[in-house]
């Protein structure tokens, strides 16, 4: 079974730099500005790696927003754009089960974000500015 140093080893392998981490909460946040990753938090919440990145606020008037971003979720290849519980701000997630975690897993999951930034980039950016 993967623990926190294995995936911080992926992490350094995958060269994301680590802004922060707790590893009494096996808690990373790593970036990447140029594949689109700033603040994305990788938890190891035993039995599973959750990764989750704040991509905006709902704003005041979401209008057809939410709608947009479930049409958008069936592209992406791994993780989902979700509301927080407080329905106050949208996030990518995704998350691996630590029993049989390797690199390519965690790679896929960096790349799906990474390719859903570059691909709805500027619906986002418009979003945000509602």
């Amino acid at each position: 079974m993967a623990d926190f140093q294995t995936v911080k080893s992926y992490v350094h392998e995958l060269n994301l730099v680590v802004v922060s981490e707790d590893p009494a909460q096996h808690i990373l946040v790593v970036e990447d500005h140029e594949r689109g990753i700033s603040n994305l938090v990788i938890d190891c919440e035993e039995p599973l790696l959750i990764f989750e990145q704040m991509i905006l606020d709902v704003p005041a008037n979401p209008g057809d927003m939410f709608r947009r971003l479930l049409q958008m979720n069936r592209t992406l290849v791994h993780g989902a754009f979700a509301l927080t519980e407080d329905g106050k701000r949208i996030l990518f997630r995704d998350t691996l089960c630590l029993e049989n975690l390797d690199l390519n897993e965690v790679q896929g999951t960096i790349e799906a974000l990474s390719l859903a930034m570059a691909e709805h980039a500027a619906e986002l950016i418009a979003f945000s500015q509602r």
